[in-house]
């Protein structure tokens, strides 16, 4: 197991901002800010949230098997005795601590942000390199002021490439984490109107993701999709030899796809460098992902054919364009996240799908979009109506971008603001044969419809939680 080792120095002193100096060989077996996670001969960063405290767990994280904790107040162990780092900030300790360890283990960092694309982007990465070599990711949705600290604490020891995926909903989050991980490949997937209830604007979204680049090493690399063209040109005012990836014209001639063609589930294949790429993760948006790994291989010198090999692998994660079967109804699962341009492109995915079978589009509300969500989610739903589609499904968010005029215009339109009320609305609807998408932000849970799915059109036999009973 990888040990977390503290030597009586400086460095360390300013890392955990300690008032006393630590002493010399001290080590522990991991890190932990859940108390409910700690393992023994852990150090545990007790946080503090919005709606927690994490001192007030200390005794649960102690009873754990902690050896040390860092604070911001005054604690009183009994137990037995623990080591104690008081600090000022315990996020921005736990900040430190995880960049000193970043310097230390001299591992070569690949920070990847954008406003759609990231986890996919990273998940084809990962797998374009670990052939060649030994990488470590971001897991699950590890990817704030807490998730990369951890991420960079817990590489193992042989780790030579980390990768790192960075979010963001308000200024200042991609800068913080830029200055602890100190990235020397580092990733734009795209930008778009998300998260503009802190960020404000495209303008403000752009600026925010736009200092990943500014914190980038001395001599490395920066690349962007070609997608909008406007994020080359901005990142090329910060890095004037970015790269360029995708399909345009204006990209870099060394990292475009070639025979691009989608078949009617919705999974693309492509040429790259003389070698064909079959994606098994659907949409035309994967291709851009693919691309982006697999510059990211080439710039850390791994052979074509590895890299190829490699990202053919890779299938859609849970809940991210997942392909679910039930029955014989088909489930597009993209419930993890929702802004303007990943509806989109979970309806271009629907929209190509097998054009035999009828389509239904199911969307649930684009959340944090602030002061221009009525606007956006009137937009989004005008282009699904523009569309092919048989039957179109508002809810949440979406009711209030259709006025009631064009809702009885079109027929193919249903608006019901609670999700599961419009399930019982349409399911009568429903021949059982269908391609449906499900697509919203992740606290809508539109997931919770899948055991109604199940139950009428698939297993019989169903819990409400998914799960076969």
């Amino acid at each position: 197991m990888k040990k977390l080792h503290f030597w009586n120095d400086t460095h360390v002193n300013q890392a955990l901002d300690l008032v006393s100096a630590v002493e010399a060989g001290m080590s522990f077996s991991g890190i932990s800010t859940d108390s409910r996670s700690v393992k023994e001969g852990d150090l545990f960063v007790a946080l503090l949230g919005h709606n927690f405290d994490g001192h007030d767990f200390i005794p649960s994280a102690v009873k754990q098997g902690a050896r040390g904790l860092v604070v911001s107040r005054s604690v009183l162990i009994e137990e037995e005795p623990i080591s104690i780092f008081r600090v000022e900030d315990t996020l921005e300790a736990l900040g430190s601590l995880a960049r000193y360890f970043r310097r230390k283990s001299g591992v070569t960092v690949v920070a990847i942000t954008g406003s759609s694309g990231k986890t996919g982007t990273k998940d084809l990465t990962q797998a374009a390199i670990e052939a060649c070599h030994s990488s470590y990711c971001t897991r699950g949705n590890q990817n704030n002021r807490i998730g990369v600290p951890l991420t960079l604490l817990s590489a193992p020891e042989n780790t030579d490439v980390i990768v790192l995926e960075m979010g963001t909903s308000e200024p200042g989050e991609i800068e913080s984490l830029t200055t602890i991980a100190e990235p020397q490949i580092a990733l734009i997937t795209t930008v778009s109107e998300s998260h503009t209830q802190g960020l404000e604007s495209f303008d403000g979204v752009m600026e925010e993701k736009l200092k990943l680049f500014e914190g980038l090493q001395e001599g490395g690399t920066a690349l962007v999709s070609g997608e909008p063209e406007v994020l080359s040109c901005k990142a090329k005012e910060i890095v004037a030899d970015t790269l360029v990836v995708g399909s345009g014209e204006h990209t870099d001639v060394g990292y475009r796809p070639e025979k691009i063609n989608m078949d009617g589930s919705g999974h693309c294949s492509f040429f790259w460098r003389g070698e064909r790429i079959e994606l098994k993760v659907p949409g035309r948006h994967s291709v851009q992902n693919c691309l982006m790994a697999l510059a990211v291989a080439d710039l850390l010198d791994v052979p074509v054919k590895t890299a190829v090999k490699g990202v053919s692998r890779v299938e859609a994660s849970g809940m991210r364009t997942e392909i679910m079967q039930v029955g014989g109804l088909t489930l597009i699962l993209d419930c993890y996240n929702a802004n303007p341009q990943s509806v989109e492109a979970g309806l271009d995915l629907l929209g190509s799908m097998d054009s035999g079978r009828s389509k239904i589009a199911f969307l649930g509300s684009m959340l944090e979009l602030g002061k221009k969500s009525a606007a956006l989610h009137s937009q989004v739903l005008s282009g699904a109506m523009s569309l092919k589609l048989d039957l179109v499904v508002a809810t949440g968010l979406f009711t209030r971008g259709l006025s009631q005029e064009e809702g009885n215009r079109d027929s193919r339109i249903v608006s019901v603001a609670d999700p599961h009320e419009a399930y019982q609305k349409i399911r009568d609807q429903i021949e059982g044969d269908e391609i449906i998408l499900l697509k919203a932000s992740r606290e809508v849970r539109l997931e919770k419809l899948i055991p109604f799915f199940k139950s009428d059109f698939g297993i019989r036999d169903v819990s409400l939680d998914g799960a076969s009973a």
